[in-house]
């Protein structure tokens, strides 16, 4: 049989849903957590005899066994994703797409560019202005921590603004701007080059990061989310998305069952 002949391989997501519908109950613990992207099983071996994975709130022993459906599975406190079926898409959101599943105006969606099947619903929000990476999953616990302010989850942007931003304005931005639902949270702002902020903020208030360069005399003409907690992707297009990897699902679960923390910004 030639390789045109041959049937294309199923996108990852339902790779992964197959392979998590096979994991019948009794499964070993360690093979679980190598399937969700925890390290070779060897690896996730030490972590159960280190007593970091618990099952069900008790400490597990190697050699467990668990249904990966039903069992709550965690390491140092964080929850094992291995529930059948969920999906993780990392989409670099355009300009003039709403991020919302339906739009009453007819305008494109941002669930307008990913699958359809399974469905998922945006992780937060990007304005209809605003472009970059956006979370799309059916995951409603991960969903409801990532986007919880108690978590903190970091959120860096770009932001070309109008003038060359001073000294003392990014003194402001930093320790915080006075808006009309209050003053901002302390945030990491820097200016790699003249008119260019790259803003790292924790706080989700509507349009805040527009609102804090106005607020200091510095309009915002285009702004790009280019990270989420641990996920970046400078190689992904306008409208293009694709699947997290196990490395990244398991890196956004810890860090969205922490408080705020800083990331390498080298990735």
């Amino acid at each position: 049989m030639s390789e045109r002949d041959r049937d294309p391989e199923p996108p990852l997501w339902e790779q992964w849903a197959a392979e998590r519908a096979r994991l019948p109950a009794g499964e070993r613990l360690q093979k679980v957590l190598a399937a969700t992207g925890w390290g070779s099983r060897r690896a996730c071996e030490e972590l159960i005899a280190a007593g970091r994975v618990t099952v069900n709130g008790e400490v597990a022993q190697l050699g467990r066994r668990v249904d990966a459906e039903h069992d709550l599975i965690e390491v140092d406190g964080v929850p094992v994703g291995v529930k059948p079926g969920l999906v993780y898409y990392l989409l670099n959101k355009p300009t003039g797409v709403v991020t919302t599943a339906k739009d009453t105006h007819d305008r494109p969606t941002v669930v307008e560019l990913v699958p359809n099947e399974p469905r998922v619903f945006p992780v937060g929000r990007l304005d209809i202005d605003t472009e970059g990476l956006l979370l799309l999953t059916n995951d409603g616990d991960l969903a409801h921590r990532i986007a919880h302010p108690s978590h903190g989850m970091e959120k860096e942007y770009l932001a070309h603004v109008r003038g060359r931003v001073s000294p003392g304005e990014l003194r402001r931005l930093r320790e915080g701007v006075e808006l009309e639902d209050g003053v901002t949270a302390p945030a990491e702002v820097s200016q790699p080059t003249p008119g260019v902020l790259r803003i790292t903020i924790h706080e989700g208030r509507n349009r805040q990061v527009r609102r804090m360069c106005e607020a200091v005399g510095h309009p915002v003409l285009r702004l790009v989310r280019t990270r989420i907690g641990p996920i970046s992707d400078r190689s992904l297009r306008p409208g293009d998305w694709r699947e997290l990897s196990p490395g990244e699902r398991k890196a956004l679960t810890q860090a969205a069952a922490e408080p705020t923390r800083r990331y390498d910004r080298r990735s």
